[in-house]
């Protein structure tokens, strides 16, 4: 298999295994959120001081606006994906959370940055995108009986409150993912600068100024928004630096294959998506999230048809 392909796949099994993580980890949503940016804080230094600053990449004003602004959608992203975590359980908000960033990075960059050139590219997309999306969906039925001992008002109240925390993480995560060829796109990075060493130095060189705007973004919303300065330096908090340094090894891959002409933004965003598989099945048997046989079925078709649709988009530049 083509190595490009491989290294494509990484994010996928880390950034799967981040829900599992955090949630044997423990702590509130703001203390996740918080400690994994504390991972990636450390992950970010260490490529900055280990590999762009030996390498000599470009690190100008314009690199650490990318960076600081990519990583304050990010922390916005986070947290909503993690109080979602916390109302539907793992193996129903990921798949959800997939489903949702698929089709909104899929399409942001096949409209806004062209990686679909031609009408036949369109159409194997919108079918392949089709398809992730109704395996995500089977992925994440539910099953009335297993919640006949729950009240019915309160498990409803839940679900809108999971899908509006949803909600609010795909669009920061949307930003986070397109950002960096957006503002190639538009100028404000040049094309010298982002296809230096076939990409890998500008996407290495973000790494570092992303990680602070996480944290600046996670202590903005752990203080402000989710009321929980009191106590944000607990345990937990220390705990989940270990989601940090997970996730950090699939952001660094994904911004990797993202600038890969190889790859583009869309098979690297659609490819990182296949962690689905990942925080579905980790959830059922790692985490104990009871799943009735009705459900399995359903979850083993949904995950074939995630698999198929990743699969077409990743050699979508086959249909032009």
């Amino acid at each position: 298999m083509n190595a490009a392909i491989l290294l494509a796949l990484v994010p996928a099994l880390a950034w799967g295994s981040v829900g599992l993580v955090n949630t044997k980890m423990g702590g509130s949503a703001g203390q996740q959120t918080l400690g994994m940016t504390f991972g990636a804080l450390i992950f970010g230094l260490g490529t900055m001081f280990f590999y762009v600053m030996p390498n000599h990449a470009y690190m100008g004003s314009e690199i650490w606006v990318v960076g600081l602004v990519s990583g304050l959608v990010w922390a916005v992203g986070t947290a909503g994906q993690f109080l979602a975590i916390k109302d539907l359980g793992v193996s129903l908000a990921i798949p959800l959370s997939t489903a949702g960033q698929i089709v909104t990075n899929a399409l942001m960059a096949a409209i806004v940055l062209g990686d679909w050139k031609t009408g036949r590219m369109w159409a194997i997309g919108v079918i392949s995108i089709i398809a992730v999306v109704i395996g995500a969906t089977l992925i994440s039925a539910r099953d009335r009986a297993l919640n006949s001992g729950i009240n019915d008002q309160v498990q409803a109240n839940n679900m809108t409150k999971g899908l509006v925390y949803l909600a609010i993480s795909t669009a920061g995560l949307m930003f986070y993912f397109v950002l960096p060829n957006f503002l190639n796109k538009i100028g404000y990075i040049s094309d010298t600068i982002k296809s230096e060493h076939n990409g890998v130095d500008y996407m290495t060189a973000i790494v570092g100024p992303q990680a602070f705007g996480q944290v600046i973004g996670a202590f903005l919303i752990v203080i402000f928004v989710l009321k929980e300065a009191d106590k944000m330096f607990a345990k937990p908090t220390w705990k989940n630096i270990v989601t940090g340094l997970v996730w950090a090894i699939g952001n660094i891959f994904m911004f990797i294959s993202a600038a890969n002409p190889a790859i583009g933004q869309t098979i690297a965003t659609t490819f990182s998506q296949l962690g689905i598989i990942v925080a579905t099945f980790g959830g059922i048997y790692l985490l104990g999230e009871k799943k009735s046989s009705y459900q399995m079925r359903l979850i083993v078709i949904g995950t074939i048809l995630v698999v198929v649709g990743a699969i077409i988009i990743g050699n979508i530049n086959s249909f032009t």
